[in-house]
């Protein structure tokens, strides 16, 4: 018997409906042009979908101005899903590599640029690419162009036009919904999560609370 592929649920941002993952890019297609602004001025947008590599489970749909840069993009990422400690992060395109701070002397490979790019410049309408948080305990995620489309805006922004539902983890002592995670600095392993009631008085040394995103339990990483 084939086991069943996770589905893992999330909302439109735009009409608050719940849509399995697979179904999100064909609705947001229908739902962004039913919520077209009236009045502005056509803006050249990316839409693109953001997943934790290797953790499929945390996804987002972002549409964003062209004319924007990979920086505008990077805190973006920091803001919903990844700041903790000001660490360092860089995309990769293509093989090369776009660094918030991008270092002077290379001896092997493409020397870095700065993540002063527009969009526009260095993404076409497939592309997909890598965005690297924390060069230690790093949090990778993977990007993918869904469309470059013209859209009548007001304030050209980057929106959340869809995200994953929080995932449910059980605790692993007893079973009920857990809240924490053992802040062993390297991530989400569900020997390592636990409620409130089994945790006890643990939980103001060595835990961290569970959050939506791929970073849950890395680093100090608290939402």
């Amino acid at each position: 018997m084939i086991a069943e592929k996770p589905q893992y649920a999330g909302q439109c941002m735009l009409c608050k409906q719940t849509f399995n993952k697979g179904q999100v890019t064909r609705h947001l297609k229908k739902c962004v042009a039913q919520h077209q602004e009236e009045a502005g001025k056509p803006v050249k947008m990316f839409h693109l979908v953001i997943e934790g590599n290797h953790m499929p489970m945390y996804w987002l749909h972002v549409e964003i101005p062209g004319a924007l840069t990979l920086q505008h993009l990077d805190a973006f990422l920091r803001d919903i899903w990844l700041e903790c400690c000001g660490h360092l992060s860089c995309f990769t395109i293509e093989g090369q590599r776009y660094s918030v701070h991008p270092a002077e002397d290379v001896l092997f490979g493409t020397r870095e640029k700065t993540m002063g790019q527009k969009l526009y410049n260095v993404l076409g309408p497939v592309t997909k690419f890598q965005h690297e948080y924390d060069y230690g305990s790093t949090t990778e995620l993977k990007l993918r162009v869904v469309e470059f489309r013209e859209r009548q805006v007001k304030k050209p922004d980057i929106t959340l036009l869809a995200r994953n539902e929080a995932p449910a983890w059980e605790c692993a002592k007893c079973g009920k919904p857990a809240t924490q995670i053992q802040a062993t600095g390297w991530g989400l392993d569900m020997d390592s999560v636990f409620c409130d009631v089994c945790i006890g008085d643990e939980q103001e040394e060595g835990y961290l609370p569970l959050v939506n995103s791929p970073r849950t339990g890395v680093c100090g990483y608290c939402g």
